[in-house]
């Protein structure tokens, strides 16, 4: 009894010391390894850091180890960056680091490393944020038998918006939902992703496919047959869905691009393929769904001209609501999937500066 209260008041002791040199600001996330005392702390500064598609990120991570414990650094300490999967129940390699030994992994290769501020910075440097990039980060430091973790969201800025194909509603299983996003400069938006556009006043009366596999809508305004008149507003759950058999619409999730999205000025309205052949003829490309959006959301585009884009959809934004021009909400208006070869409209352009 006596041995165990002098190792519950060493560890107290200690504790108390380590307190009065490192001032924890209230906001961080600290992570305190329990066993035998805490030895080895890892500490996130920021729960979450913003950026946005192709610009460079630093996901900060420090740690603080006992001298007493470890003596004069005989334990090489290794540091290893991981990104957790929504479920939270598979991690994805990241960055690796011990002594001079360091490795990157997949589509990291070439994109991160350590920042190395201190001799106690763990801290990883994403370059050229790509969308896959979003999603939460796990720093875990190991120094002989102790070891500690602290988790870091990064979240890109962006937009969400609900697409379906030519085909129609309800015509897409997971996987094709995932490549639909893909093909309009997207990616499939997460839980999160789909919950904040919904705060910022996304309402939408069709269920689309999450990344994590479940089936959800937003609702701002309860109405017959969004789910009921009588219901509150909210993030209309599903649930999970074969990914296989089960079809739905989708919510993709785009961020800034770099390049320039414009309409063409041109003499004449188009078809599809004159669209298409007008904005190679210009330079550029016919643009996609997700640069519409994110032209729209992201720059307050505007014009009030129903243009043709790659999908063979034809559509329009407008940031300043105005008689004629969407009149009661900013959006991008959707004007359909018209006949490529015998309706004529106008063309959005995109010039990309890669």
């Amino acid at each position: 009894m006596k041995s165990l209260l002098l190792l519950v008041l060493i560890s107290i002791c200690w504790a108390d010391h380590f307190s009065e040199n490192y001032s924890l600001d209230h906001d961080r996330v600290i992570h305190i390894q329990a066993e035998n005392g805490p030895r080895l702390l890892v500490e996130a500064e920021q729960a979450k850091v913003f950026s946005h598609r192709g610009s460079n990120v630093t996901l900060p991570c420090k740690f603080y180890r006992d001298p007493t414990a470890f003596g004069s650094g005989i334990h090489k300490i290794r540091i290893k960056w991981t990104k957790l999967t929504s479920d939270y129940l598979r991690e994805v390699d990241v960055f690796v680091s011990m002594g001079y030994h360091k490795k990157a992994y997949g589509g990291y290769q070439g994109r991160v490393f350590l920042k190395g501020g201190s001799d106690n910075d763990a801290s990883l440097v994403i370059t050229h944020l790509t969308l896959e990039d979003y999603g939460r980060y796990k720093c875990e430091v190991i120094e002989g038998l102790e070891d500690d973790t602290a988790v870091v969201a990064l979240e890109l800025q962006g937009v969400v918006f609900p697409y379906f194909p030519r085909l129609g509603r309800y015509n897409l299983n997971f996987h094709e939902a995932q490549q639909a996003c893909l093909d309009q400069d997207a990616v499939i938006a997460s839980f999160d992703q789909l919950y904040d556009a919904w705060r910022g006043g996304l309402d939408w009366c069709n269920a689309g496919w999450l990344s994590d596999g479940s089936v959800q809508y937003p609702i701002t305004k309860p109405r017959e047959p969004c789910g009921g008149q009588n219901t509150v507003p909210g993030v209309r759950n599903y649930g999970f869905w074969d990914k296989d058999k089960s079809r739905y619409d989708v919510f993709c999730f785009t961020s800034n691009f770099n390049g320039r999205f414009y309409y063409l000025i041109h003499p004449t309205k188009l078809t599809y393929d004159e669209a298409v052949q007008a904005c190679l003829k210009d330079g550029a490309q016919i643009a996609k769904v997700g640069q519409i959006f994110a032209a729209w959301k992201l720059l307050s585009y505007d014009r009030c001209d129903a243009g043709w884009l790659a999908d063979g959809s034809v559509r329009y934004p407008i940031s300043r609501p105005r008689r004629r021009c969407s009149p009661t909400e900013a959006a991008v208006r959707f004007v359909g999937f018209p006949d490529k070869k015998h309706k004529l409209y106008g063309v959005y352009c995109f010039r990309s500066y890669n």
